[in-house]
């Protein structure tokens, strides 16, 4: 039988995830989303969103840097 995790420790890890989602799609939207005339997401927008999920879930920093410089992969 797996052992429990205390709540305490299950409250941080989920603020922790919470922090990270935020980061993540705050980020992502601001550079990502370029117009905002219509309700359509635009194909850049979608390549570029996929990216940052990618990049974001990678454990390299620099690649983030790269793609907010606007460099394709």
């Amino acid at each position: 039988m797996a052992a429990q995790i205390p709540e305490s420790d299950q409250i941080k890890q989920f603020k922790e995830f919470l922090g990270t989602y935020n980061k993540l799609t705050e980020t992502c939207f601001l550079d990502c989303v370029k117009d905002f005339t219509t309700r359509e997401v635009k194909p850049e927008e979608v390549n570029l969103m996929q990216q940052w999920t990618i990049l974001w879930e990678s454990p390299g920093k620099k690649r983030k840097k790269d793609l907010r410089k606007g460099e394709k992969r």
